[in-house]
């Protein structure tokens, strides 16, 4: 387990990326916050986390599955963690922050689908409203060559 990246995992980065192109800034895993979340949006008040589906037990996803040996440990370990996010969660939203989780397989499926809900999420929250905002479309062109490499979709196999 001491392989398993907790940041910069390419999920991360695609909404990173996406997040950056449409204008908004953020911080990376502020160690001061609870969970130290992926991402930090401080004008916003919002947090987010980039959930990986296997370790976070995204609920009803296929790639949440339990390893078929030392199960015991598997389901212990799992419990924990789901519990861990929860109660940062909480604590997060005591503090007066609002929690945005994204799941992997979400992020893989439709990724600049994702970070259009976050965006809308977080300018509906702010007096301030993008004027300049970008469509679909064109986040899509500016991002697409990017996108496509880091899903290993574009020529050949994919990097790792």
């Amino acid at each position: 387990m001491s392989r398993i990246r907790s940041g910069d995992t390419k999920p991360e980065l695609i909404v990173r990326s996406l997040l950056h192109r449409m204008g908004f800034r953020f911080r990376l895993r502020r160690k001061d916050l609870p969970g130290k979340p992926d991402l930090v949006l401080p004008k916003y008040k919002t947090v987010v986390f980039v959930h990986g589906c296997f370790w976070h037990r995204h609920e009803g996803c296929s790639q949440a599955s339990v390893p078929k040996s030392n199960c015991e440990f598997w389901e212990r370990k799992f419990r924990k963690n789901v519990e861990r996010d929860e109660r940062n969660r909480l604590r997060l939203g005591e503090a007066g922050w609002k929690v945005v989780v994204l799941w992997e397989c979400e992020i893989q499926r439709d990724p600049v689908g994702v970070v259009e809900r976050l965006a809308a999420e977080l300018t509906d929250q702010s007096a301030f409203k993008y004027d300049m905002a970008p469509t679909r479309l064109e986040v899509l062109r500016a991002a697409e060559d990017q996108l496509q490499y880091r899903l290993g979709r574009r020529g050949g196999k994919a990097k790792r």
